[in-house]
């Protein structure tokens, strides 16, 4: 990409996470708690892609994702990329992918799962990718991934 058309400032040291579905860009932001970061933090939204129609765009100054918040982000928009940047350059580009289990991230709609009766972990296996399809460990409920509630 020509560095004129850049929408958004470069950054020095930190995370882009790019191809967000612009309807779920300030879901993100909330996921990852971005709004109470002591660092500059830059959010686009609504811009054209070729990947996903309309997209938006974060850009976090001096932040890193552990592999936990990035199994969270996967939830609300899977397929994002995340570019790493040092000292201006991207020098690694991740493709978030669902992982096959999700711990502790999603409640079980199922009122009667024990996950929602005693103070336990939730557990979902992923069990169809591709249409975003959840099973509660416990229950054997399913639910789609685009419906869950964060917890």
């Amino acid at each position: 990409m020509n560095k004129k058309e850049r929408l958004v400032a470069a950054i020095e040291n930190g995370t882009v996470i790019d191809h967000i579905p612009s309807e779920k860009t300030f879901q993100v932001v909330s996921l990852l708690g971005l709004q109470s970061l002591p660092s500059p933090v830059t959010i686009g939204f609504n811009y054209p892609s070729t990947k996903v129609g309309n997209k938006g765009i974060i850009k976090i100054s001096n932040k890193f994702f552990t592999d936990a918040e990035i199994s969270r982000l996967s939830v609300v928009a899977p397929n994002v990329v995340l570019n790493i940047i040092r000292d201006y350059e991207v020098t690694e580009k991740k493709t978030v992918e669902t992982p096959d289990e999700l711990r502790g991230i999603v409640r079980c709609n199922n009122p009667k799962c024990i996950t929602n009766n005693e103070p336990m972990q939730t557990v979902f296996h992923v069990v169809d990718k591709s249409r975003g399809i959840l099973k509660c460990h416990y229950c054997d409920k399913e639910q789609e991934m685009d419906k869950v509630e964060i917890i």
